[in-house]
């Protein structure tokens, strides 16, 4: 896990230091795809499958609502508060980049072990379920159980394309996130319209608004996993962080982005949850195998089927936005030293992020064969939260130990308190509430991390098989070692 070699080089946007040096990656992000690629992958899976989770967690519609204002407003403030951050540190690799620069390496390799191994690879596995589970059912009318080899099989030949589209070229990939990003919109809209129509045709389920709070739950534990499973459909509200070197004028889009995608998707997301509500009842919706095709079912009639073509627009794009994100923060974690070197690589032509982006498809692969999209999301979200919780604690180091920073952007203290008090709310309730074995399992994975850091990062074992790798796959993939965009 060597560190590769850096070069100081001018800023630029092209892939070759105005020198001809090095390499580096092309900003090619503008504002408008800074946004796409944030509502993007926030807009998948979740707003078509979490409701039914949030609404069996809450027990009730109302506070449901409230649940999903209140995943909204966190988003809001943890995307502000990744703003300031990345004016301070500005390097891809979100989460990873902040931690290494503020509270230094091991914090850092645990971030990146547990997120390269098994937190990005397990969310492109779910979402790429959810993908094959909308795609397969046109294909098989009244089962109900889908053939778990066709949707593994599915799901797989969608993340290989997947890899293949994002390893030919970063502008065709962020091409693909603006289009599936219109479609998702188009898609909540017509929902939105629909829920309308019906409630002007005063054939809505009204009553469920006027018994809106009944049964809510009083648990603390159910109420942390109802905003797990909501905070799923937000779940992307940090990926421009992990590519702020391809971003252009970063320090302005991203706080630009924060301020477009997030209250866009939140208000569609409270839409969509309204006409759910009014289409069907919490008992149909907890029953429902499907609940946007059962809405879909009873609103559009013969044109039900635009439902799963929305739901499969929504998850391929969301997959493809989290193999962008996903990737560059293994290519960045790689640069530090903190993954085998080849991963720090470029293709030499694409300058794309190829090893990077080959590693993470074989492990999200072999995720999807044991795969469960709820089990996922739940464990997911509490290690998310870790990570976040720690994430929120380096801004707030910043502001007492380094107060005369220069700040382009500056967010108000009492909002990276709250999302550090939300962050332990989050990882603790469930546990004491509703302590489960997996937990255990999570935090045993993460200290696993330890010996590993210490045998190859910090003594830096260098089996001679590992260098022999490199060279081979370095020379057969045609990448090489790159340099860093950073204003």
């Amino acid at each position: 896990m060597e560190r590769s070699q850096e070069r100081n080089g001018g800023e630029g946007v092209a892939g070759r230091e105005p020198g001809g040096e090095g390499l580096r990656l092309r900003r090619e992000i503008g504002l408008w795809s800074a946004v796409s690629l944030m509502a993007g992958c926030m807009i998948g899976s979740g707003v078509f499958m979490s409701p039914q989770g949030v609404l069996v967690y809450m027990g009730s519609p109302g506070a449901s609502l409230v649940v999903w204002a209140g995943c909204g407003l966190l988003a809001m403030m943890g995307a502000l508060c990744y703003a300031e951050l990345s004016a301070l540190v500005p390097k891809s690799g979100g989460e990873y980049a902040y931690i290494l620069q503020i509270f230094g390496s091991l914090p850092a390799f645990l971030v990146i072990y547990t997120f390269v191994l098994l937190v990005r690879p397990a969310a492109i596995a779910a979402v790429s379920l959810s993908f094959a589970e909308y795609a397969v059912t046109p294909f098989y009318p009244g089962c109900s159980s889908m053939p778990q080899a066709v949707l593994k099989g599915v799901a797989a030949s969608c993340i290989l394309l997947l890899t293949l589209v994002n390893c030919w070229s970063s502008r065709l990939a962020t091409m693909l996130v603006n289009v599936c990003a219109v479609a998702k919109v188009f898609s909540l809209l017509v929902i939105v319209v629909g829920g309308a129509v019906v409630l002007g045709q005063g054939r809505g389920h009204t009553e469920t608004f006027l018994l809106a709070f009944h049964n809510t739950t009083q648990q603390a534990g159910r109420i942390g996993m109802a905003f797990y499973q909501g905070m799923w459909s937000f779940d992307g509200w940090n990926n421009v962080n992990y590519v702020v070197e391809e971003l252009k004028n970063p320090k302005q889009n991203l706080v630009w982005a924060v301020m477009i995608a997030i209250p866009l998707v939140t208000s569609l997301y409270l839409l969509v949850n309204i006409s759910y509500l009014l289409v069907l009842s919490p008992n149909e919706i907890l029953s429902s195998d499907a609940m946007a095709v059962s809405w879909g079912n009873q609103v559009l009639g013969a044109w039900a089927w635009l439902v799963p073509l929305a739901v499969v627009l929504s998850t391929f794009g969301s997959a493809n936005g989290m193999f962008f994100g996903g990737s560059r923060v293994c290519y960045v974690a790689a640069r530090e030293g903190h993954m085998p070197q080849l991963l720090s690589m470029v293709h030499v032509h694409r300058l794309t992020p190829t090893p990077a982006l080959m590693f993470t498809t074989a492990v999200a692969l072999v995720l999807v064969i044991p795969g469960s999209f709820s089990t996922i999301v739940n464990f997911l979200s509490f290690l998310g939260w870790i990570t976040y919780g720690t994430t929120i604690g380096c801004l707030l180091y910043l502001r007492i130990k380094k107060k005369n920073l220069p700040r382009p952007y500056k967010v108000p203290t009492i909002i990276p308190v709250i999302m550090l008090l939300a962050s332990l709310y989050l990882v603790l309730a469930p546990i004491i509430d509703q302590p489960q074995i997996e937990f255990l399992y999570i935090f045993l994975f993460l200290l696993s991390g330890i010996p590993v850091y210490f045998l190859f990062v910090y003594f830096q074992c260098q089996p001679r098989c590992l260098q022999m790798a490199t060279l081979y796959l370095q020379l057969l993939l045609e990448v090489a070692p790159t340099t860093k965009n950073v204003d």
